[in-house]
């Protein structure tokens, strides 16, 4: 491991000391924050699972009653029928800081027509079906752009745990050993200096 390219004194030996100490604690930090984002991110990711599962079979059961319930009646009124009643539905979008993290959180609202046009009683109960859909599939949505959100901070919080743990920490500990040894040495030195002068009656420089 290449030492920091720093001068060998007693101050600088301080400060390397000081920046360690905040590099431990900046690491654990960040540990713990990525171990609980990673115990979130399980969770979502199990949720959202389960979710889709569930609107993947509604939505294939829905579909299917549709398709017997338009059978009998041409394509086109089909759709006519289904553009005379639209809802009208209000979306918004805001963020929440989770653990220095903001993830999506979605609302809506929506404004049924006065009338409604169909076909058949069927129809317009599998339009109805597809319509009770919506707050799953916004759900879902939500949740997996939080899945998405969740990964990218754990990668980021994972590579800055990472280069402290193997870079920074390791490259601190060993200039605080180079710089130390480096003092010890020249503390001998002056001593050795010292004993010398001593011993041909020379009084040391003060």
């Amino acid at each position: 491991m290449a030492i920091l390219a720093v001068s060998p004194t007693r101050m600088e030996l301080s400060r390397l000391k000081k920046q360690l100490q905040l590099s431990v604690r900046g690491h654990k930090l960040l540990k713990d924050k990525q171990d609980e984002l990673m115990r979130q991110f399980l969770d979502i990711i199990r949720e959202t699972r389960a979710l889709r599962d569930e609107v993947e079979r509604k939505f294939h059961a829905i579909r299917h009653a549709a398709l017997l319930a338009k059978a009998p009646f041409p394509d086109k009124a089909v759709l006519e029928s289904s553009l005379s009643s639209v809802p009208q539905i209000d979306f918004t979008m805001q963020t929440k800081n989770q653990m220095g993290v903001y993830v999506p959180v979605m609302t809506f609202s929506e404004r049924k027509p006065a009338t409604t046009l169909s076909l058949s009683p069927a129809l317009q109960k599998s339009k109805e079906d597809f319509e009770t859909l919506l707050p799953d599939l916004l759900k879902l949505a939500q949740m997996e752009k939080k899945c998405v959100i969740l990964a990218a901070e754990i990668e980021k919080t994972r590579r800055r745990v990472n280069a402290l743990e193997y870079m920074t920490i390791p490259q601190l500990k060993e200039t605080i050993r180079f710089i130390t040894m480096r003092l010890e040495d020249a503390e001998r030195d002056r001593i050795t200096r010292i004993i010398k002068m001593q011993d041909f009656d020379i009084a040391p420089e003060q």
